[in-house]
């Protein structure tokens, strides 16, 4: 199972894969598992998260089972490849890595979109040159107006606030 399943999982969009739990081969999207299968013979061969809506379906087919520790979560487990056809199969994988990246905290997903584009968005040289003069002047003017102030002796008003003192009528 593994010489197709590993190929199909990484063609996703930035899927990982590690070995966890011993000789457990993991997909991962950001860090969340997709789908997890054993190199060794055990007693499911893959195990993968499912639609609320389909889990109960599922379950009742015989070759698939609600996955231990994770059926809460409406993880399936296959007992064998043969559960579903090898087609039927690669789409469930999908829906899986779907419902996983759908659950994935905004930033991560922003991050992932970002990572998308290839090519970044360029301004014409005559307008990236007159933004850089703009921000240039905008920054000198401001250090001039405070060094201008300053060779004033002109104080901020909070400086003026904070020096004077109330008078005590008691004294």
């Amino acid at each position: 199972m593994i010489d197709w399943l590993r190929p199909y999982c990484m063609s996703f969009p930035h899927a990982t894969e590690s070995i966890q739990w011993g000789d457990h081969l993991v997909f991962k999207v950001g860090g969340k598992v997709f789908a997890i299968t054993s190199f060794e013979p055990v007693q499911y061969v893959l195990t993968i998260k499912c639609a609320p809506e389909k889990f109960n379906d599922f379950v009742e087919r015989p070759g698939i089972a609600p996955a231990p520790y994770l059926a809460r979560a409406k993880w399936i487990a296959f007992e064998s490849e043969d559960a579903l056809s090898h087609t039927e199969l690669k789409s469930m994988i999908r829906e899986s890595y779907d419902l996983v990246c759908a659950k994935l905290p905004k930033k991560a997903r922003a991050a992932f979109e970002l990572k998308k584009e290839t090519k970044p968005i360029s301004r014409p040289a005559s307008s990236r040159a007159k933004a850089d003069s703009k921000t240039r002047s905008t920054a000198s003017s401001v250090g001039n107006d405070q060094r201008s102030r300053d060779r004033a002796g002109a104080s901020s008003p909070r400086k003026a606030r904070g020096s004077r003192r109330k008078s005590n009528p008691s004294s």
